[in-house]
Parts: C-alpha cells; sequence; structure tokens
C-alpha cells in the first residue's frame, strides 16, 4: 500500500485574527463569573445606592416621614400654657417709658402724675391720678392749672400761676419741651412769684423721662424775657436753674396725702453737708416708730439722689408723718425740716 502525505496550506493572517478573537470571546464571561466583586466598575456600581438617600427619609412628601418630623417626644413632657397671656408688669414697663406711674383703678388703667406746687416757699410734690392716655404733658399741665385742692390748701400747699392761665401745647424735641401757655402767665407778681410759677411748669414736665429742658411761649410768641422782673430765658431751662426754690431735701415720692403701705419706697434728692440727712416716720400720736440716717449720691453743694425702701408698724385708718432733716453742722439742731402727711391703706 502506497501512503501519500498530504501539504496543508498555511493560514492566512486574517483566519488566525479570527479564531483568536472567537476564543477571547468563550473565555471572558467564564472569568468574569469569579472575580466580579473585585472588578472596579462593579465595586462602583454596588456602592453608590448607599451614598444616595433612602426614599423613605428625604422625599418632603413622604406622609412616614412628616409624621415622624412633627410628633413630640412622649418621653419629653409639654410645658403647662402660661396662667397669664400679658403679664401686668409688661403693661406697666411699657408705660413707664411715657409716664411716671400706671396703676389699676376702679374704671381700668389710670395715670399717677407728679404736680408740683409752693409750700413753705418751696418746691413741693403732689399726685393726681387720671386716666390713662398718651397725652401725659397735657394732663399734668390740666393738673397743675387747676391749682391745689382745699385740703392741700390746709396742709400749706399754693401755686403762683396766676388765675385764667390757659394750656395751649407742648412739643417735644431731642429732650427739650416747649410749653405754650396764654399770656395770663405773665401778669402780676414779684420777682418770687414769677421764679415760682417758671420753676412749677419746669418740674412737672420734667418728670417724663423723654424731657430734659424746657422754653416757653406765651400766645405762639417764644420767651426771651419773662415779665417786669426781666427774667432772662434766652435758652432752655432745667430743674438745676430752680435750685434756690428747691428743699434741701426734696422728697420726689411719696407725696402729701399718699396713702401709703409698708414697706414704702422713699426717694428724691438732697443737697446738705457731707450728703448726710435723717429720716423718720411718726404716728398719729407724734411719737417716733422709724429712725434712720441716709445719704445721698453727693451733697455740701452739690445736689445728689437717694432711693431706699423702708418697714414701718402703723394700723391701716390712721396718719403717720414722713419727716425728714438734718443736722446742723454749728450747733445740732434739726434744719432744712421737710414733714409729708401721709395715710396708711389696707
Amino acid at each position: 500500500m502506497e501512503f501519500r502525505i498530504q501539504r496543508v496550506p498555511p493560514l492566512r493572517p486574517a483566519v488566525i485574527v479570527l479564531a483568536v478573537l472567537l476564543a477571547a470571546a468563550l473565555i471572558l464571561p467564564a472569568c468574569s463569573g469569579s472575580d466580579d466583586d473585585d472588578s472596579p466598575a462593579n465595586t462602583a456600581t454596588a456602592t453608590s445606592p448607599a451614598a444616595e438617600p433612602t426614599s423613605d427619609t428625604t422625599q418632603p412628601d413622604d406622609p412616614t416621614a412628616t409624621a415622624t418630623e412633627t410628633e413630640p417626644n412622649p418621653a419629653t413632657p409639654e410645658p403647662p400654657p402660661p396662667t397669664e397671656t400679658t403679664p401686668p408688669e409688661a403693661t406697666a414697663t411699657t408705660a413707664m417709658e411715657a409716664t411716671p406711674t400706671v396703676a389699676s383703678g376702679n374704671e381700668g388703667e389710670v395715670l399717677v402724675l407728679s404736680v408740683f406746687f409752693i409750700r413753705d416757699e418751696k418746691i413741693a410734690t403732689v399726685h393726681r391720678t387720671v386716666p390713662r392716655t398718651l397725652q401725659v404733658a397735657a394732663a399734668s399741665m390740666a393738673e397743675l392749672l387747676a391749682g391745689p385742692t382745699a385740703e392741700e390748701e390746709a396742709l400749706g400747699m399754693s401755686t403762683s400761676i396766676p388765675e385764667g392761665t390757659e394750656y395751649i401745647g407742648t412739643t417735644i424735641d431731642q429732650g427739650i419741651a416747649t410749653v405754650d401757655l396764654s399770656g395770663e402767665f405773665e401778669s402780676g407778681g414779684g420777682s418770687f412769684s414769677m421764679a415760682a410759677r417758671l420753676a412749677q411748669v419746669v418740674y412737672t414736665l420734667t418728670q417724663f423721662p423723654t424731657v430734659d429742658f424746657v422754653t416757653f411761649t406765651l400766645d405762639g410768641e417764644p420767651v426771651e424775657v419773662f415779665g417786669g422782673e426781666g427774667i432772662v430765658m434766652d435758652r432752655p431751662v432745667s430743674r438745676k436753674d430752680f435750685e434756690s426754690l428747691t428743699p434741701a431735701i426734696f422728697v420726689s415720692s411719696p407725696a402729701v396725702n399718699d396713702v401709703v403701705t409698708s414697706p414704702l419706697r422713699v426717694n428724691g434728692t438732697a443737697n446738705t453737708f457731707e450728703a448726710a440727712f435723717m429720716l423718720q416716720v411718726l404716728d398719729a400720736n407724734d411719737t417716733i416708730i422709724l429712725e434712720q440716717p441716709m445719704m445721698a449720691t453727693s451733697g455740701t453743694g452739690t445736689r445728689g439722689t437717694f432711693d431706699t425702701t423702708i418697714e414701718f408698724n402703723a394700723q391701716p385708718g390712721t396718719q403717720i408723718t414722713l419727716v425728714v432733716f438734718e443736722y446742723s453742722a454749728k450747733d445740732g439742731s434739726a434744719i432744712n425740716v421737710v414733714e409729708i402727711p401721709l395715710m396708711v391703706g389696707e
């Protein structure tokens, strides 16, 4: 038998390339199934959902999420509702910015205003209760022009403001009140009366925290020289301009005939030797039931302030007298005595 060897012709390059590609296509799927967790592409695909917020915690329209945010924690008790919606102190504090004192009367809130008359040729304080108003300057001036009551006159109170004087109005600008009065304000009286009536108005208007100085007009015309005594009024004036008419110990509060209870706040100004003076409380029999030394913030030619709270024991419905004075440096006697009769309330 005869064997023949047949020579296989060589493969063409294109056929070789095609065979390689087919082999790779068969091998790669088998390899990828065993190590897909280590593939960078698959790793990124697995971690990206964790970086994105889940729908039940971020969707604003998810009702479950909204309820969880607004529902109170039962472990934390809610505070009880306030017993008063408007504390009385809030009203009083707000009103104090424009008025001296706010109180409650039988017909609602009222104002307690200070009005200043003359007693023993010095300025003295009385209190007036009026319905609450924003026109506090007008209200206080109306009470001032009405003059002291008969009971106050019996205690030595008087006014130097001429009868018939009319209040026209007041404007306040940067701490200066310009008060307009009728021409009768300038009529009659000597030098003391002229100075005293000016002091009464100045003290009455400067009780308000928005007023430091006062200027005067009469029937709308500015006053530069006041009255026949020729008092020069070419600048705004303050309480300091009437030091000669101010008691050495000036009690702003309490005022004559006030109804008071213990403890009692006493305040004012003083210009005494070394700023020292005495305070006493007398009962209806003029027996001393309280005595204590007092000190102002300054003295000996410079007027200082004082503010203290005292306690006393007296029966409601009885009269007591608050007395302030200083001991004379010359002979030790009581000088610059001021007595303020008061009624003890319930």
